[in-house]
């Protein structure tokens, strides 16, 4: 069983590598075999770490500069929830709005379970849409 603070280590790595578009990075801190769930995503949870290499790849064209500040943790047997502040600019098209390079900031929660090695097993993520839709209104 992980420690708060050795689940912390592997979610700020993880973290860390999103914020600087390095996606073997942040496949690296997957299980092979992990679920990768962000809610309202058009093509729905990915299995393993090669299948979630299009929703980084994808992210990282719609979204730039991307700084996530940590609001608030919590902790239970094997698994986290943090509640974050994404913050950046939105040069793609993040969730299918037009980014047009403006400012953009949002709030994320993240359900993270570990494997007993440490791995991240199953990422799921849910994304303040509303708040992106008001920041990136569409003319």
């Amino acid at each position: 069983m992980l420690t708060p603070l050795e689940m912390d280590q592997k979610v700020d790595e993880h973290f860390s590598f999103e914020a600087r578009d390095d996606i073997d990075g942040v496949l690296a801190t997957l299980a092979p075999d992990a679920e990768h769930d962000v809610v309202g995503w058009l093509t729905g949870p990915s299995h393993g770490r090669a299948n979630a290499r299009a929703f980084y790849e994808q992210m990282f064209a719609d979204l730039a500069e991307s700084r996530v500040t940590c609001r608030k943790r919590l902790y239970g047997k094997s698994f986290l929830v943090d509640e974050s502040l994404w913050q950046g600019r939105a040069p793609g098209r993040p969730f299918g709005i037009e980014g047009r390079n403006r400012p953009l900031e949002f709030r994320l929660l993240h359900i993270i379970e570990f494997t007993s090695s440490g791995d991240i097993q199953r990422e799921n993520v849910w994304v303040d849409l509303a708040a992106i839709m008001r920041q990136l209104p569409q003319e």
